[in-house]
């Protein structure tokens, strides 16, 4: 009796723990440490949403909304600091007789020397190209230029600016040939090219006992400076 006993006791043990067994899982079997799944991964955001969820649209996709790019309809334009417009460059014209005031006066030093100052009375910059042509009363020649006193750069003259040329009027030694007085001088102006016309001439007064000179007659081109002039 005692054993029957006992092995009823064993068999209602083993039903109870199958039943709480099948209690823990839900299936009737128990879970053995199964691992816990993944969470399930949310979706990508949209490739034009920015870490904070702000629009990621750059400014060339965007534009200008008023539809004025770079430029305004007037052709200036916008400064890229201050937003300014640019004015166009400032017309150049050349120099000659109707915008400028020449001068022509003998200097002591160097000997036997004259110079011409051309001042720019116009409201443009003007350019003085190459040297001038003089023409003495009513002479049939034209001076040489002195080859060696070309400057490096156009002479450019704002308005009130003045450029120079140096003239030797005749030789120091007395080996020039011809020589002559005159009483009228007329100063040409060339153009972009040699021996072009430049425009209007000059008629700058002469010392009322007029200007001695012969065939030592010599010019340099214009010069920036009053002393390049009359240094050659």
């Amino acid at each position: 009796m005692r054993i029957r006993r006992t092995r009823s006791l064993l068999a209602v043990t083993a039903l109870t723990a199958l039943a709480l067994t099948a209690c823990e899982n839900g299936t009737g079997t128990r879970d053995e440490g199964a691992s816990a799944l993944p969470e399930t991964p949310s979706a990508s955001a949209p490739a034009s949403a920015s870490p904070t969820g702000g629009s990621t649209t750059t400014p060339a996709e965007d534009g200008n909304k008023d539809g004025n790019k770079n430029g305004n309809k007037d052709g200036t334009k916008d400064n890229a600091k201050g937003g300014s417009k640019t004015p166009a460059p400032a017309t150049r014209v050349l120099c000659n007789g109707s915008t400028t005031r020449v001068t022509a006066q003998p200097v002591p030093r160097p000997l036997n020397h004259m110079l011409l100052t051309v001042t720019n009375t116009g409201s443009k910059t003007c350019d003085l190209t190459y040297y001038p042509v003089l023409r003495f009363d009513e002479m049939q020649w034209v001076p040489r230029a002195a080859e060696e006193t070309h400057p490096q750069a156009v002479v450019t003259l704002a308005p009130g600016e003045s450029g120079y040329a140096g003239v030797l009027l005749s030789a120091a030694d007395g080996s020039g040939d011809g020589g002559t007085t005159a009483e009228k001088l007329t100063v040409a102006f060339q153009g972009m090219t040699p021996n072009s016309d430049g425009g209007a001439a000059a008629t700058p007064a002469l010392p009322s006992a007029g200007v001695y000179y012969d065939s030592s007659l010599t010019v340099t081109y214009w010069q920036q400076d009053r002393e390049d002039a009359l240094s050659w």
